[in-house]
């Protein structure tokens, strides 16, 4: 009977790519003496639907017991003697749907992404997570003072040894390996992608790497700059939040012919907050002078005061209302990179740099060469992951509030430019048309970081990317959604491939995606760099 289920098996999956397993190839329980390189599997059992076979987590616990029984494997994986790498593989007991969705990080990772496997399970797939080598709350970095190999597991080692150990795990409990691999990952998880792609280019058929923190030797003290701008009255720029978004709002909102309370580029957005600096005394509805140059620098972006070039992008026209993190900086990666990293001091703290300063920024230079091959996942050339048919879906939010969005732009057209280089294009279309054939870069406006904010942020990244790996069918658009604080649907919105952008036909709501098509945009970043 076993030999009849899995030829009926086959003969869809070769009809249809739907093929769905019917019965484990090896028991569950069995997969504890699997023996893989470098891995100790610590739990291999199954956990029934309705159970909950992990304690809630403080970050990213389950968001409820599990609708489905599941084959749950954990592990620990030690490629080097100081690694610890642990990782979990969920493996639905019926109707899996032949693929593995290896899931992404958050900050400074440290536990394990309960929560997203749970959204891979709920479409069947087996899915995969890992703490990236160290546990700790996912903005504590203490771990990484000291500890280089710790970092490496971090940044590059963790999330491929847990695919390769994964798929593995997937095949001999199923008897037959996942027909395709994805990674889906934002933020920190946006930047495992990245890696993936650019260093173990094997791994995965499809990427989806959202808002991605891919370039942290820079990120992180681009984003301790607000706080330091703003240090000498924290809380009252705080207060002004809201007043300068609703300002920006008002001075951009038209440029793209349609007045839609969204800031559609806000490259194009010219707003001056002087425009509402106070004439007299400091009041709620007005910037006080200091207050209007941390604005301006902080738009701006971060530069390197020796030559004056952009070091790290500033945050958008449209997006203040969430810098409140950064101007009140506690948030740990950015200052744990100073602490840890830089300066081997728990308790320094920005009050005692000058980003003004030739000499302290040079610390941030030697730093960036010391750490910018470990940390950061910015290689434009993707060829390898190409080479083998990968596909990669880049998104960001336009107005969010923690990665500044040029960063994901500039990587992406980075990667255009080596296609141009490498194929020795004279167009630059030709070279973008080209990269389109392997990856696209989707830019939501009003869009925070990674989902939320005032602009359509909720889309299926992964469903266009299954359509474009397994039937060819690229991402000519992707429809996002807004809803209100009721949970209602209040606009939809098409979101398109880089540099093209929503363009109103003309006729119809505004608020329905069916009345927009996307249309030529421009790459020209018009803020002065």
């Amino acid at each position: 009977m076993m030999r009849k289920k899995k030829l009926a098996c086959l003969i869809a999956a070769a009809a249809a790519w739907s093929c769905i397993s019917v019965a484990a190839a090896t028991p569950c329980a069995d997969l504890a003496t699997l023996d893989l390189p470098d891995t100790t599997i610590t739990v291999a059992a199954i956990a029934p639907s309705g159970s909950t076979p992990v304690p809630a987590q403080a970050f990213d616990g389950m968001s409820g017991p599990l609708a489905q029984s599941i084959c749950r494997v954990a592990g620990v994986i030690k490629p080097t003697p100081v690694s610890n790498i642990q990782f979990e593989v969920w493996m639905p007991v019926s109707g899996w749907n032949g693929k593995f969705n290896g899931v992404g990080g958050a900050g400074l990772s440290g536990f394990i992404a309960y929560g997203d496997m749970q959204k891979a399970l709920a479409r069947n797939y087996a899915t995969a997570s890992t703490d990236a080598g160290h546990e700790a709350f996912l903005l504590d970095g203490s771990w990484m003072q000291g500890h280089p190999e710790l970092v490496k597991d971090f940044a590059i080692r963790a999330h491929h040894v847990t695919a390769v150990a994964a798929k593995a795990i997937v095949k001999r409990y199923y008897g037959e390996p996942a027909r395709h691999a994805y990674f889906t990952g934002c933020s920190n998880g946006g930047e495992e992608g990245l890696s993936e792609a650019q260093r173990f280019p094997q791994d995965y058929d499809g990427i989806v790497a959202g808002a991605p923190a891919n370039y942290p030797t820079h990120m992180w003290p681009g984003e301790v700059y607000p706080a330091w701008l703003a240090q000498a009255n924290p809380q009252g720029m705080i207060s002004k939040l809201a007043l300068i978004q609703s300002a920006a709002i008002a001075a951009c909102d038209k440029l793209d012919g349609l007045e839609d309370g969204l800031i559609d580029d806000p490259r194009k957005c010219h707003f001056d907050p002087a425009a509402i600096q106070c004439s007299g005394a400091d009041g709620p509805n007005c910037l006080t002078k200091d207050e209007v140059d941390w604005t301006r620098k902080i738009h701006a972006g971060l530069h390197n005061p020796g030559t004056g070039k952009s070091f790290w992008p500033g945050y958008e026209q449209g997006s203040e209302l969430g810098w409140d993190g950064h101007i009140v900086q506690t948030i740990d990666p950015p200052l744990a990179y100073f602490r840890y990293l830089i300066y081997g001091d728990a308790n320094w703290n920005f009050p005692s740099f000058d980003f003004n300063s030739e000499t302290d920024f040079a610390v941030i230079l030697a730093a960036d060469k010391t750490y910018a091959p470990v940390l950061d996942a910015i290689n434009p050339d993707i060829s390898g992951f190409r080479a083998r048919r990968g596909k990669l879906i880049l998104y960001h939010g336009w107005a969010d509030q923690n990665i500044g969005p040029r960063n994901t732009v500039s990587y992406y057209e980075s990667v255009v430019n080596s296609v141009r280089n490498a194929r020795h294009h004279r167009d630059a279309e030709d070279a973008i048309e080209e990269t389109k054939s392997f990856a696209r870069l989707f830019m939501a406006p009003g869009m925070q970081h990674c989902g939320g904010g005032y602009g359509p942020n909720t889309f299926d990244a992964l469903g266009a990317l299954e359509k474009w790996v397994e039937s060819g069918k690229a991402p000519d658009q992707i429809v996002a959604s807004h809803a209100n604080s009721s949970g209602t649907v209040d606009r939809t919105r098409p979101l398109c491939p880089y540099p093209q952008k929503a363009v109103y036909r003309g006729h119809g709501s505004i608020d329905d995606a069916a009345n927009f098509a996307c249309g030529a945009g421009t790459d020209v970043d018009e803020r002065d760099e």
